[in-house]
């Protein structure tokens, strides 16, 4: 594998800076809907979505390129950054000053995702698992992915916001997953085998399920539950993959580690929810 942890963590921050831009703009699209409006046809007829679409994609494209470099465990705890970095692009489009406290949060999520790549020296583990493997974790996504869209259908809009915001996470942290498969399967088998493989499909069918979904999310009516839940539930989907399906370890040995890592999860979820939801009210605001 070449693996390269400083390459990997600079294009992953590129990645997050132009994740965010994305999201920035597709809020505003969000916001300008009327509420009898549909949202995904009111949304594609906006330049300004497809100029977020297109930041998203290729926010995508420097994620692939960073999991060339390095592994899930220590990308997508940078990707989380990408909220930090939604917060003055947002303030500078609404014309308001970030906070203090946004200051504070982001500074407190900045180091929680510094300890974990850092003090976890995440290494990689088997690129190729078994197909079983796959079809089974695939499936249980499938299954839990369909029951909360089901369940999702007849719920309020604040309910509905959060659960549709978990489920484009879930999808993303697949995605995230899938693109490490297809970046090692290139690798190693090179065009021809991406393109009789599978995996490559099972990437652009994510990534189109997860674009509409995240577009519901926005339009739900309450992006103080959406935001937070589609920002946290990737990165830990995309960690339980990566230990489950690739084999991906973080190198902590001691008790003493150990918690840290626990105590920095914890700040980096708690400073996630607590940045989303003040990005949210600033904008109301």
């Amino acid at each position: 594998m070449n693996e390269n942890n400083l390459l990997a963590i600079f294009f992953a921050l590129l990645s997050a800076l132009t994740i965010a831009w994305g999201t920035v703009i597709r809020h505003r699209v969000a916001s300008t809907s009327e509420d009898n409006d549909v949202p995904l046809l009111n949304a594609v007829r906006s330049p300004w979505w497809w100029g977020g679409l297109l930041g998203a994609m290729a926010g995508y494209g420097l994620q692939i390129v960073a999991l060339n470099f390095g592994t899930l465990l220590i990308v997508q705890p940078i990707l989380v950054l990408s909220l930090m970095f939604t917060l003055p692009l947002s303030a500078r489009m609404d014309g308001r000053r970030i906070s203090k406290s946004e200051t504070t949060w982001a500074l407190l999520l900045t180091v929680a995702v510094a300890v974990l790549v850092v003090l976890g020296r995440p290494t990689s583990g088997d690129s190729h698992p078994p197909l079983k493997i796959w079809l089974l974790v695939l499936g249980i996504g499938v299954v839990v992915i369909g029951a909360i869209l089901l369940f999702a259908a007849n719920r309020g809009k604040e309910m509905q916001a959060l659960l549709y915001g978990a489920m484009t996470g879930s999808i993303m942290g697949y995605l995230a997953l899938m693109s490490k498969a297809v970046v090692d399967t290139f690798r190693l088998r090179g065009m021809e085998g991406l393109v009789t493989g599978w995996e490559l499909y099972a990437l652009l069918a994510l990534a189109g399920i997860g674009t509409a979904v995240q577009q519901l999310s926005f339009n739900a009516g309450a992006l103080k539950n959406s935001l937070p839940a589609m920002t946290i539930v990737e990165p830990l989907v995309a960690f339980s993959l990566g230990y489950a399906v690739l084999g991906e370890r973080f190198q902590v040995t001691t008790s003493v580690g150990w918690f840290s890592m626990c105590v920095a999860l914890t700040v980096m979820v708690g400073a996630t929810v607590a940045l989303s939801r003040m990005s949210v009210t600033e904008k109301v605001n």
